[in-house]
């Protein structure tokens, strides 16, 4: 019985760290599309 319930954890956890890895990537992929575009509409470098 332990040992599912420390499995069920390990699972848990493993999923949490993939899903807060793949909010990160996401908030930087937005955020260099800002940038990029506030870049483009100021005159500067094309992305």
């Amino acid at each position: 019985m332990i040992q599912k319930i420390a499995t069920a954890a390990l699972i848990g956890l493993a999923l949490a760290t993939a899903a807060c890895n793949t909010v990160r990537g996401a908030a930087k992929d937005v955020n260099s599309v800002a940038n990029c575009t506030e870049n483009a509409m100021g005159g500067g470098q094309h992305c």
